[in-house]
């Protein structure tokens, strides 16, 4: 009778000890389970303590852009006006700083023409003539305004490229028949950007092809502002826009807008900024590229 009182001891000491272990095992995990509380704490049912890892990335997302904010209001307080928006195709993050401020687009309007250029082409169940290629190759990359000219008015002018606008999603630009006043924003122009390489919008697979290679290889006189982001390996897009003019007493409008992108898919962002007021070329070439490359420096992207 004793010897089996005191075995009876022993197992439940073992259990109790048993499940102890179970439990500091338990709580011991490396994270992996994204805060779980074991279910030996809940009444069988496993609980979550804290974020998951998608919560903590987004939790860290929004800390780098308050950081980018502060460092851009820095910028601003000694510069020509500018904004600036970003958009992580990998993550889904968007970032704007000023986003929504209009500016004239210059020449980064000639992105939005080449666009609607190849839509029309696909509307008609053809390919690009070369008489329009002839166009939008030195309208791209040597950023000829007598080929943006032709180009304009053979699409429609006016009219034309603002119906072509909302294929595009562009809310907030407003196109002007003389084409380098159109007024737009960085959030409109990462829009359409990313309408370039997205698969399931209304560009074609090989519409999506031709934009990038003419974009991809503007003259090296123009290879600026996003471009300057990039680093060895990646790929870059852009087209950049400048303009003076008496009415604005000789000031510099400068814009730049591209993609940065990795062969490993682990870069893959649209960025714009838009620049006004400037006191040189020069002086806005140096400010967009300086604001470019702080949403790489604190977006981590």
């Amino acid at each position: 009778m004793r010897r089996s009182r005191n075995l009876i001891i022993a197992v439940a000491a073992a259990v109790i000890l048993g499940g102890g272990g179970l439990i500091a095992f338990g709580m011991a995990g490396d994270g992996d389970d994204g805060g779980l509380v074991p279910s030996a704490l809940t009444g069988g049912k496993a609980t979550r303590s804290g974020p998951s890892a998608a919560e903590l990335a987004k939790i860290e997302r929004a800390k780098r852009a308050r950081e980018l904010d502060a460092a851009l209001k820095l910028v601003a307080a000694e510069t020509p006006d500018f904004s600036v928006a970003v958009l992580d195709k990998k993550t889904g993050q968007a970032y704007t700083y000023q986003g929504a401020e209009k500016f004239d687009t210059a020449s980064i309007v000639k992105a939005q023409i080449l666009a609607c250029e190849l839509l029309k082409a696909q509307d008609a169940d053809r390919e690009p003539t070369s008489g329009e290629m002839a166009l939008a190759k030195p309208m791209i990359q040597l950023s000829d305004n007598n080929a943006t000219t032709e180009l304009f008015e053979h699409l429609g002018g006016k009219s034309a490229i603002t119906k072509c606008n909302k294929r595009l999603g562009l809310t907030q630009t407003t196109v002007n028949s003389a084409w380098g006043l159109t007024k737009t924003t960085a959030s409109d122009q990462v829009k359409l950007l990313s309408k370039l390489v997205d698969t399931k919008g209304p560009l074609d697979e090989d519409s999506r092809e031709t934009a990038f290679s003419l974009m991809n290889s503007v003259d090296d006189t123009q290879d600026w502002g996003v471009p300057a982001v990039a680093k060895e390996g990646e790929s870059a897009t852009v087209k950049n826009g400048w303009d003076t003019r008496s009415a604005d007493g000789g000031l510099w409008a400068v814009n730049t807008i591209g993609r940065v992108s990795s062969p490993d898919g682990k870069v893959n962002v649209s960025v714009a900024v838009l620049s006004h007021n400037n006191q040189s070329m020069d002086g806005g070439i140096a400010l967009v590229e300086k604001v470019a490359k702080l949403t790489r420096q604190y977006l981590k992207y």
